[in-house]
């Protein structure tokens, strides 16, 4: 039987989703409360890979379990009786035999969260970036608006191992993507900013790179200029202007 798993997790704890020798990872981490419950592995297929750090409202993975062992209630309560607290089972539901969560998605949302004051709220600490001083709100509303559309985004993406000149030409295609939309929130009075990201997908640290740079040009350090350069330039030098993994959460899988 396959199930359809909706989580949420504090990344603060953690060393990412991803399965990795040291085992401190969500995946590892929920793959060994399945061995705790009935004896033995079962791979957890998570919707995409969030790094050290980051947060998850709602990541969505699958799994295929024993047939006629447990309803799809009976495995969310287990699972969180066997979980810590930073990692929560929100929704376990049926899903179809070929079900996907990485393949079949079509879209996510993540929320990147700043906190604009001269002094960082304690119980924002690792949930939030801290910035203090002034930002050119126009500037940033302008940027977001010139990073919508369909792209490459070779520029606001990190390199897993590095590639030459060549080998990043023949990339192009694959580092294309289309951003659906950048709503900026700030509620008059509050100190939270907010940047909300709806894409078909996002690229090894894309959404951090690109509220880095967006940043960075709001405090006065580039222009809206470099910002359409960064896009429309794929092979110039990439943005090393990366935000922080505390304030970026994964929101929303779509399908």
């Amino acid at each position: 039987m396959k199930l359809k798993l909706t989580l949420a997790y504090d990344g603060r704890a953690w060393r990412g989703w991803q399965s990795q020798a040291r085992g401190e990872t969500i995946q590892d981490r929920i793959e060994a409360a399945f061995i705790t419950i009935i004896g033995h592995r079962i791979v957890v297929n998570g919707s995409g890979r969030t790094d050290a750090g980051v947060h998850a409202r709602a990541q969505v993975a699958h799994v295929d379990v024993p047939e006629n062992t447990m309803t799809p209630e009976i495995w969310q309560r287990a699972l969180n009786a066997n979980l810590p607290v930073s990692i929560r089972v929100l929704a376990c539901e049926p899903a179809a035999s070929d079900f996907h969560a990485r393949f079949d998605a079509t879209g996510k949302i993540y929320h990147y969260r700043i906190w604009r004051s001269d002094l960082m709220n304690p119980f924002e600490a690792g949930l939030a970036w801290h910035i203090h001083g002034p930002l050119d709100m126009d500037l940033l509303k302008a940027g977001a608006h010139v990073f919508c559309g369909t792209h490459n985004f070779t520029r606001l993406s990190a390199n897993r191992g590095e590639r030459s000149e060549i080998e990043r030409r023949e990339d192009l295609v694959a580092v294309t993507r289309t951003i659906r939309r950048i709503d900026i929130h700030q509620p008059t009075g509050s100190e939270l900013l907010t940047l909300e990201f709806e894409g078909d997908g996002f690229l090894y640290k894309m959404v951090r790179l690109l509220t880095g740079s967006l940043v960075h040009a709001a405090r006065g350090r580039a222009d809206i200029l470099w910002l359409r350069d960064l896009i429309e330039n794929p092979l110039g030098l990439k943005s090393n202007h990366c935000a922080p993994p505390d304030g970026l959460y994964l929101d929303r899988v779509l399908y």
